[in-house]
């Protein structure tokens, strides 16, 4: 499931959650971390943004806390009230008691903390009779670079939680409007800080994450296409060297790897089985050194191979044969690792 935060201190904007749900996002998330001078207005807000979620039938999880409890008038007695504001479920931090969550989990769905939760917690909250389809286990995101955790930490965790039957919850980073102070990035994993969305999101579902959330308030329309068309293609996005041609197009349109996936590069199977290029001329043209994400074609020095269209997998040395049309920007590189043989791929450019 993938979903997206919305922020209480920012205004809410239906529209905006709607363009979202329309690519297929299902999931909300809010953190109820209040001001005191400003709790009233976060109560209207926190219930202006459940009626949208109720109307979308999306679900709507809200980061709470003892203290942000009380400035809405709400206890841990009272906490099911938030089911009737349109939320359906809470992310619940360390010190509340044991038979607190076991209580809410027989109610709501309840979001409970990967960074804090330990298996001999897990354990008694089970034995206490925790209801487990109806408890997620989410990890925090990191706002300041370097905090963000190892990937080999963070999947020991999600081995330990998805055995004890738990779904795991994780954040990417934003590629528009990112979150301050610090407008880094709200990433799980520090290395996604310089991943693009989609590529986060990739590795993330390569990881068996089940749930994963933006963690900034926004995306660009980019990055939205390529989560929208993400269950049958991976899209990149491309700058272009010189003017678009008929290969720039064949790309945009959507191809194939070859199933014979090379090491070094990914062949379009569609560029040269088509016959395309077979009476075309393919001039020389920018035969520079291709860098890993470089996009090329064969040019006519290459004889039969003319008209073949790559993506360089690792750097690779200029070569007179081969004409680089186009660069994957940096932030999708990582999408190259994804793209096995037989694999449907298409690029953006922009």
């Amino acid at each position: 499931m993938l979903g997206i935060s919305v922020y209480l201190q920012e205004r809410i904007e239906e529209e905006k959650i709607r363009r979202f749900y329309e690519a297929g996002f299902r999931s909300l998330f809010t953190s109820l971390h209040i001001p005191e001078e400003d709790a009233s207005a976060y109560r209207t807000k926190l219930q202006l943004l459940g009626s949208i979620a109720s109307a979308l039938e999306m679900e709507l999880i809200a980061d709470i806390s003892t203290a942000s409890m009380e400035k809405l008038d709400l206890d841990w007695n009272t906490a099911e009230t938030v089911l009737d504001w349109g939320l359906t479920g809470l992310r619940i931090d360390y010190g509340i008691e044991d038979d607190v969550i076991v209580r809410l989990s027989q109610k709501m769905k309840v979001a409970l903390n990967a960074s804090t939760l330990t298996e001999e917690q897990l354990q008694r909250l089970i034995e206490a009779g925790l209801r487990t389809t109806h408890t997620e286990v989410w990890h925090n995101f990191y706002p300041r670079p370097e905090t963000g955790l190892a990937l080999s930490d963070f999947l020991a965790k999600n081995l330990l939680f998805q055995t004890y039957g738990l779904k795991v919850q994780a954040f990417i980073p934003g590629d528009r409007n990112l979150r301050g102070p610090l407008h880094q990035g709200l990433p799980t994993l520090e290395q996604h800080r310089i991943y693009g969305p989609f590529a986060a999101f990739t590795e993330l579902k390569a990881y068996n994450v089940d749930k994963v959330l933006i963690g900034d308030p926004d995306v660009t329309d980019e990055a939205l296409m390529q989560l929208k068309d993400s269950s049958n293609t991976i899209t990149l996005r491309a700058e272009p060297y010189g003017e678009l041609t008929e290969a720039h197009r064949l790309l945009e349109k959507g191809t194939h790897n070859r199933p014979d996936r090379a090491r070094d590069v990914i062949r379009s199977e569609e560029s040269r089985m088509s016959g395309m290029f077979q009476d075309v001329e393919v001039i020389p043209f920018n035969c520079i050194k291709r860098n890993k994400g470089s996009v090329t074609i064969d040019n006519n020095l290459y004889m039969r191979y003319k008209g073949e269209i790559q993506i360089t997998r690792r750097n690779l040395p200029q070569d007179d044969k081969v004409n680089v049309i186009g660069q994957i920007v940096p932030e999708d590189v990582p999408l190259l690792n994804y793209i096995e043989g037989g694999t449907q791929f298409r690029v953006i450019w922009i």
